[in-house]
């Protein structure tokens, strides 16, 4: 059974910064055939897309909200990929979620992932 587990998420100030990270396991396949993504929720909204990255790395995509910020990165040997944030602003404040793409490109909807983990929360205090 494929499980996402995500780290490192906790209470910061604005300004600060944090790094997230998702373990993958429990894989029938190889993590190196799967793009990865991150989203996000916040109360009373919709979840949102914030980053995704390609099965070599070679490819990423981030929400225009999180450029220049945020930068998503991958060790295949770990079957993990992260999420470095810094600049964090109140705004950033969500439950942030890795998802897995079986052998797909690193899309920025949802609905193309085929594994979710629990989620994350990151409160940013201004």
């Amino acid at each position: 059974q494929v499980q996402l587990v995500e780290s490192g998420g906790g209470l910061v100030q604005s300004g600060d910064s944090l790094r997230l990270s998702c373990a993958a396991s429990g894989l029938t396949f190889s993590f190196s055939r799967c793009a990865m993504g991150w989203f996000r929720q916040a109360p009373g909204k919709e979840r949102e897309f914030v980053a995704a990255i390609s099965w070599t790395g070679g490819s990423r995509k981030y929400a225009d909200s999180v450029k220049g910020r945020f930068t998503i990165s991958r060790d295949n040997g770990e079957n993990t990929v992260y999420l470095q944030m810094n600049s964090l602003e109140p705004e950033d404040t969500a439950v942030y979620c890795c998802a897995l793409r079986y052998m797909g490109a690193p899309v920025t909807g949802p609905d193309a992932y085929d594994y979710w983990g629990q989620g994350t929360q990151i409160t940013v205090s201004s």
